[in-house]
């Protein structure tokens, strides 16, 4: 498999390691938005959302979870941001599951929030009509 995490799991990449378990991985990015931006991804290759098992998504939410406490703790940052995305359209660069873990400072100025702008409520309720009927 040519997947650089699977490699970086494998031990055939070097990473700056913040933890490991049985199931997830998390290392700092190498291409980091702000500091102390951290990476964290299942063992388990999965491209994208849709693809990924129940356990793998959520051993890695929670591991998302212990390292942002542990970055919260070490950076005091205003804010952090639990990205994860999907596909060309979401710009997902590496096609293996990942959460970003991204410490944000006020007025960091990076372009990741969007504004609040009120939606049309008959829109919105059509759609979640018909979202709910694929579930």
């Amino acid at each position: 498999m040519d997947c650089i995490f699977c490699k970086i799991i494998a031990g055939e990449i070097p990473c700056f390691k913040l933890h490991e378990d049985d199931e997830t991985l998390a290392f700092m990015d190498i291409n980091p938005a702000n500091e102390g931006h951290a990476l964290v991804i299942p063992k388990e290759h999965s491209t994208d959302v849709h693809a990924i098992s129940e356990s793998a998504i959520a051993a890695t939410v929670l591991t998302a979870k212990k390292i942002a406490s542990a970055i919260q703790e070490t950076l005091g940052p205003d804010g952090i941001n639990l990205v994860q995305c999907n596909g060309p359209g979401a710009a997902q660069s590496v096609l293996h599951f990942h959460m970003h873990v991204l410490p944000r400072r006020e007025g960091d100025e990076l372009k990741l929030n969007w504004g609040l702008k009120p939606g049309d409520m008959d829109a919105i309720g059509a759609l979640a009509e018909r979202v709910r009927a694929k579930l």
